[in-house]
């Protein structure tokens, strides 16, 4: 893609408006939150107490918004609390010497730079918190003024978390929309199913609901009965149903057994959104009574045999325990002992300096990303300290607000920063023109600006960036500051500094094309290790540790989605593609998606601990292990990867599961080669 299209799509990406679910109630509750600081800091504090308090519940409430899986009281004040221990030391530094300040202003950037190792949650709530701290530093004018501006901070922080304990909306919403949006995926799957019996399934759903099911141990003892147990059904009926709809190891192409196999597919397609939907809202389950009787007809024996019949039967199985478990009505308990535990926030920290130490490395985007943020807000501070403007602190903060560890998502943020930036100060001024607002009135404009943010957030970050703009501007007047003093400067420095931001990603970027090929090469040996886990259960199905198979199967979907994710980043960045043209990027990812599919087929069918081992099976897994070891080396090598080894050992015979072995594993092994023919174009 070249350097223009490139430019003309993250424009076109950054002033794009979304249509999305809103959430007005929590706006609500996060803007009411913000007048409350506001107003308690006006009365008794000050105007400069009350912008700190602002500052410190807007960005508590903001925290509060992320997609993050952990209790949002405890993200409102990890945000309140490190701004206000930011804002203190930073105070503390810069009052005294810039030098010194302009190094505290590199270690955190650095900081919060690599803190994107942690993931986009961390990142963002530490870029957040170094762009803030550079505005409420300057609000402070003596030591005592410091610590009771970051008290103050804190206690916005404090505010709004209590007010999400003492009025939550939608408990367990997040969660439930998660589980609900896995088991609607399978039903979309199941009617796909029904017209092409090799339809592919994106497993995303089932991966956000796994992130989703894993609790605190506070969460553990409250979460409600059908948010748990659900999801561990919806990852065993998906390969009952793949197995049952394909005609390599399911019911023939056509006739009876197939229009049979057509009605159990739209049947269970009925039952999975029947418990989607009453999950989602919490309400009694609504099933219409044709499908249950589908799933129960007496007659499946006399249509189906062998492997089909074993199939409808479990999944029959599958989708009454689904119907058990959605009900709120069902009275079943669920064991907290049960639960996957996310680690506590102490237990967080030896984690995250895990994966921090792991990106620094050579070659690493997490670490040239922290080293374009330190750079670029250091470059932004002496410029805005320099130029003649006032409230140099803008070039830095929007810089740091803007950068990413990847271009495209920079580049279109800062051109949306500024667009926003431009309409909402242009909006505010008028207002202020025309109003001329007190100062307790530019204390509510300032709580209007802040919800009609939390409200409209989601739909794009340059509406965001409006309203913030105008919610700084208020905030501002909220002082007496005038606006001709402010605005003018904020439209030049924010484009001061989302010029820096869009510059450091262009002269030291971290491309992720290059790195396409690692990524399907992580992706080929995962799923090699899958499948090859799979084979193992048909070779030793008493002794083979079970867990294997889980365990592969989380491993190969990971690198699919990083595979997908560094496929999405490297489509906007205008680079050429050395070595892995989108054509084969694109057919390497369906024939590897295939492959996983066809191991699924397999796991569909394995056999009890009673079962005879099956003949060829142990060798067709160490096979297949090596050469998908072997063929992830000669991906990353630029050279095709060859599978006669696999193909020579494919099972032949009657023996007791071999005809099921046999048919997935030849589909398994056609994906390949359709994986190496991607790779010679």
């Amino acid at each position: 893609m070249s350097w223009l299209r490139a430019l003309k799509d993250t424009a076109r990406s950054g002033v794009k408006i979304e249509r999305t679910r809103l959430e007005p109630l929590v706006a609500v509750r996060a803007a009411a939150g913000l007048a409350l600081v506001i107003g308690f800091g006006l009365a008794f504090l000050g105007p400069g107490a009350a912008a700190s308090s602002a500052f410190g519940a807007f960005t508590a409430a903001t925290a509060s918004f992320q997609q993050s899986w952990r209790p949002r009281p405890l993200l409102a004040l990890a945000s309140g609390l490190t701004l206000a221990v930011s804002t203190f030391i930073g105070y503390l530094v810069g009052s005294s010497d810039t030098g010194l300040f302009l190094l505290l202003l590199a270690v955190w950037s650095f900081a919060a730079g690599l803190l994107w190792a942690a993931g986009p949650v961390a990142g963002i709530l530490a870029s957040g918190n170094v762009a803030i701290m550079l505005v409420t530093v300057t609000l402070p004018t003596s030591l005592p003024q410091a610590a009771g501006h970051a008290a103050v901070i804190a206690a916005g922080g404090v505010v709004q978390a209590l007010l999400i304990v003492l009025f939550p909306v939608r408990r367990w919403g997040a969660q439930r929309d998660a589980l609900a949006d896995a088991l609607a995926a399978e039903a979309d799957y199941a009617r796909r199913l029904r017209h092409d019996p090799v339809a592919p399934f994106d497993p995303a759903p089932l991966m956000r609901a796994r992130d989703a099911a894993a609790v605190t141990v506070r969460q553990a003892r409250r979460r409600p009965s059908e948010l748990h147990g659900a999801r561990g059904l919806a990852e065993r009926i998906r390969p009952v149903l793949a197995s049952l709809a394909d005609p390599a190891v399911g019911a023939p192409a056509e006739g009876p057994a197939r229009d049979r196999v057509r009605e159990l597919l739209a049947a269970a397609a009925t039952v999975l959104d029947a418990a989607a939907r009453a999950i989602r809202r919490g309400d009694p389950l609504d099933l219409p009574a044709p499908a249950l009787a589908v799933l129960q007809a007496p007659d499946l024996p006399e249509v189906l045999r062998g492997a089909p019949l074993r199939a409808a039967r479990r999944l029959a199985a599958l989708l009454a325990d689904v119907l058990e478990t959605a009900d709120p009505r069902s009275g079943r308990t669920a064991d907290p002992a049960e639960s996957m535990l996310r680690p506590s926030l102490a237990g967080l920290v030896p984690l995250v300096l895990r994966d921090v130490r792991a990106e620094l490395r050579p070659g690493s985007p997490i670490l040239r990303h922290a080293v374009r943020v330190t750079a670029v807000a250091c470059a932004g501070y002496l410029i805005g300290q320099e130029l003649p403007f006032g409230h140099g602190y803008w070039a830095p903060m929007t810089s740091v607000m803007v950068m990413r560890p990847d271009f495209t998502q920079t580049w279109s943020r800062a051109v949306a920063r500024f667009a926003g930036t431009l309409v909402g100060v242009g909006v505010a001024t008028a207002i202020v023109q025309l109003a001329q607002p007190g100062m307790y009135l530019s204390g509510l404009l300032a709580v209007v600006s802040a919800a009609l943010m939390y409200v409209l957030m989601r739909t794009g970050y340059a509406v965001g960036q409006l309203f913030l703009s105008a919610y700084v501007v208020f905030l501002l007047g909220m002082g007496g500051v005038r606006w001709d003093q402010t605005v003018p400067d904020r439209i030049a420095l924010t484009l001061v500094g989302g010029v820096l931001a869009m510059v450091a990603y262009a002269v030291y970027p971290a491309w992720e094309t290059p790195r396409l090929r690692d990524r399907l090469a992580d992706w080929l040996a995962a799923v090699g290790r899958y499948a090859a886990a799979v084979l193992e259960q048909y070779a030793d199905p008493a002794g083979a540790r079970r867990a294997n198979v889980r365990e592969t199967l989380l491993a190969a979907r990971d690198a699919r989605i990083a595979w997908q994710e560094a496929l999405a980043r490297a489509a906007g960045e205008p680079v050429r593609h050395r070595g892995l043209s989108r054509a084969a990027a694109d057919g390497a990812g369906e024939a590897l998606a295939a492959a996983g599919r066809h191991a699924m087929l397999l796991e569909a069918h394995l056999p009890d601990r009673a079962h005879e081992p099956v003949p060829g099976a142990a060798e067709l897994a160490a096979a297949l292990r090596r050469a998908t070891e072997e063929g992830a080396k000669a991906v990353r090598e630029r050279r095709v990867p060859e599978w006669d080894g696999v193909r020579e050992l494919l099972p032949e015979g009657d023996a007791p599961g071999s005809a099921v072995l046999r048919g997935a594993a030849e589909q398994l092994l056609d994906a390949l080669d359709e994986l190496s023919e991607a790779l010679r174009s």
